[in-house]
């Protein structure tokens, strides 16, 4: 069921500071800014070459990564996403073997702009697991 990894997210506190980091420290090739109020973060991706890392900072008050800052301050690693061939058959096959899907269960647009679902972190070792279809 699962596919390659499509990215590692981490939340970071001052999403210009970290892209300064990759960028100008590391060398990577970032990606602009991506506003998505649906998700209640803003995104940037770090292009590797073989996957993705993606550096997110909360959107609002009510953003789910704030919650996560407030926990971890300095930031930390919040999810990693793993591809799908089809999100609907991954969502009910997973639900059937007793996994928990956040959220109401319906896929959400992502910031690839794919349908994506979140899995209890709780289900998964206390990994929170994104799955998205491509």
């Amino acid at each position: 069921m699962l596919g390659r990894v499509n990215h590692i997210a981490i939340a970071v506190p001052d999403l210009a500071s970290a892209v300064a980091a990759y960028r100008d420290t590391l060398g990577a090739d970032v990606s602009a800014p991506q506003s998505l109020p649906e998700h209640g973060v803003t995104v940037v991706f770090v292009e590797l070459p073989n996957t993705k890392v993606e550096l997110l900072e909360p959107l609002g008050a009510d953003s789910p990564i704030a919650a996560f800052l407030e926990k971890s301050p300095s930031g930390g690693m919040h999810h990693i996403c793993y591809e799908v061939a089809d999100i609907i058959t991954a969502r009910d096959r997973l639900i059937s073997a007793g996994a928990r899907v956040l959220g109401n269960g319906e896929p959400k647009i992502g910031a690839h702009g794919k349908p994506v679902l979140f899995l209890h972190p709780k289900d998964f070792f206390g990994t929170l697991i994104e799955l998205e279809q491509v």
